[in-house]
């Protein structure tokens, strides 16, 4: 079964101060680390637009995201109201299938 990728956009919110922001998301990223049926979860800023931040998560499955939403550290950050959700993707990885070997 594939597991479940998530590439989320998010932006400080305006009057917030962006350093506070990613100190917040880097405790949310070592908490979230932690939980099981997480396999990645990286952040991102970016270069050009600081107040910018893109997660790559990778997930077993969509109830260990669901609970990961439900976690006392995901509630936590989500009440500071730091960031906005731009957007977000649920992806599955391609692998490509080799079919044997040329003759």
């Amino acid at each position: 079964m594939n597991k479940l990728w998530i590439n989320a956009s998010i932006e400080v919110l305006e009057g917030k101060d962006i350093q506070q922001a990613r100190d917040a998301l880097n405790n949310l990223a070592i908490e979230t680390r932690k939980e099981p049926g997480n396999h990645k979860f990286s952040l991102l800023q970016q270069q050009d637009k600081p107040e910018n931040f893109t997660l790559w998560e990778c997930w077993d499955n969509d109830n260990a995201l669901q609970q990961h939403l439900a976690a006392a550290h995901t509630k936590t950050y989500l009440a500071q109201a730091w960031t906005k959700l731009i957007y977000i993707q649920r992806l599955q990885i391609i692998e490509p299938k080799i079919t044997g070997a040329a003759t």
